[in-house]
């Protein structure tokens, strides 16, 4: 059996309008102490966020979620959070809030290959279902 590394996720989420509880999953964050690892990937569905709120402004949006992947590198360019110790920029990314921009619960798995469970993960949780060509009839 391969070295599996332990990881902690969380899925990044947009809420267009925080009072009506209604959310869009738009990346994940992946971090891996023992590999010194912590990656936000993104992928912005701008028309579902359009669905749940016709007046968002998308590209305030993609400016915050930017904001996330450059404090994932962290560094200068990141500001004071940048500069943080890995891990404490994972912790700071998914502290719950009541913004625009929230996580899911962390939430913590093993495996082989950190990027394949990034690309499982966008499968899964992210990117829209595949259509399957199954068509259900109802009857009365």
């Amino acid at each position: 059996m391969p070295n599996l590394l332990a990881y902690d996720y969380a899925i990044i989420r947009v809420v267009p309008r925080v009072e009506r509880e209604e959310f869009v999953n738009v990346g994940v964050v992946v971090s891996c102490a023992s590999r010194k690892f912590l990656e936000a990937h993104i992928e912005l569905d701008e028309q579902r966020l359009i669905a749940l709120d016709r007046n968002l402004d998308v590209e305030i949006i993609r400016d915050y979620l930017a904001a996330v992947a450059l404090i994932c590198v962290g560094g200068e360019p990141a500001g004071p959070i940048g500069r943080l110790p890995q891990r404490d920029r994972f912790h700071w990314i998914v502290a719950p809030r009541s913004t625009v921009i929230q996580t899911s619960r962390v939430h913590t798995g093993l495996c082989s290959s950190l990027p394949h469970v990034i690309e499982h993960l966008l499968d899964t949780m992210v990117r829209p279902c595949k259509q399957n060509k199954t068509t259900v009839t109802h009857t009365a």
